[in-house]
């Protein structure tokens, strides 16, 4: 794991009326297409999209849905929890569309972004797509509505600036670990995560006599009625008595420290307390069946 000393890390928010560019802009500074997100859980409340890892930084972009002007009660919940999740992250991005200029969308946003403490940068993407002297304008019209802690335009499409809005960002997060590891870039269904920050201990404490013979399978995430704290039960499956024996440990002291572990990381990525429940389960051969290779999780195109 990266010592956080001199290293940056933390999340932040991409928000901003449909069309403006969010997809082009994860997709340009990841390098590759994103997943979209297809899982819903009940217990959803950052929507990781994508995860940018270099030696000195690593950023965690979040989307953040629901930020309309509600019709209904469930609108005004869906609006309340998105603007909860905007004042647990480290930086919001609001991204706008320079052709399209100032809209109603925005108005919305910006009232919202008011009651929020974290610094706020204003992105104008497309600037390909109007004339230089389209912006300045375009800039202090936004900054009449609100004070932002950086203006910065780009276009993501071809890149322009792009680097530049990533210096900016860097500087507004905090001195942190690495909290997943360099190759984790493309976003999945929390279970999917919360599965693999459980796996990723077993190997860190495992990794000699527990090679890849480890699935975690994640039975329920469920929230503690009236309690902000959120339950995770989930099983580890190895292929022989063994290496249940070793994932236990001694007095069930290696599976214990395994879940205080994960714990931490699930309750940083959900941002609520987590408790945590963990069993080994014996499945033998289990990477050689598809039935169970399909179980926990391992699509057809994946082995």
């Amino acid at each position: 794991m990266q010592s956080t000393e001199n290293y940056h890390s933390g999340f932040i928010a991409i928000i901003g009326r449909p069309n403006v560019g969010k997809s082009t802009f994860m997709n340009h500074v990841i390098g590759q297409k994103v997943a979209i997100m297809s899982d819903k859980p009940q217990t959803t409340r950052n929507k990781i999209q994508g995860v940018l890892t270099t030696d000195s930084y690593q950023m965690i972009f979040i989307d953040t849905p629901g930020i309309h002007k509600p019709k209904h009660r469930l609108g005004d919940f869906m609006v309340k929890s998105s603007i909860d999740t905007l004042n647990e992250v480290d930086a919001i991005m609001f991204m706008v569309n320079a052709k399209e200029g100032y809209g109603k969308g925005d108005e919305f946003i910006i009232e919202k972004l008011k009651n929020i403490s974290q610094p706020v940068l204003l992105v104008i993407n497309k600037i390909d797509e109007v004339h230089p002297d389209e912006l300045l304008p375009l800039i202090d019209q936004y900054r009449e509505k609100l004070q932002f802690a950086e203006v910065v335009p780009i276009s993501a499409l071809h890149g322009n600036n792009v680097e530049r809005l990533l210096e900016v960002l860097v500087d507004q997060l905090p001195e942190g670990p690495q909290y997943y590891p360099e190759d984790h870039v493309t976003d999945h269904p929390e279970r999917f995560i919360i599965s693999e920050l459980i796996r990723e201990k077993v190997l860190h404490h495992t990794r000699e006599e527990i090679p890849h013979s480890v699935a975690v399978i994640i039975e329920s995430i469920k929230k503690q009625e009236n309690k902000e704290i959120i339950d995770v039960q989930a099983t580890v499956i190895v292929e022989r008595k063994s290496q249940k024996g070793i994932i236990i440990g001694k007095q069930g002291n290696m599976l214990k420290q395994i879940g205080t572990e994960a714990r931490k990381d699930i309750e940083t990525l959900l941002g609520s307390k987590v408790f945590m429940e963990l069993w080994v389960k014996v499945q033998k051969d289990w990477r050689n069946r598809s039935s169970q290779l399909r179980e926990y999780g391992y699509r057809q195109d994946e082995y």
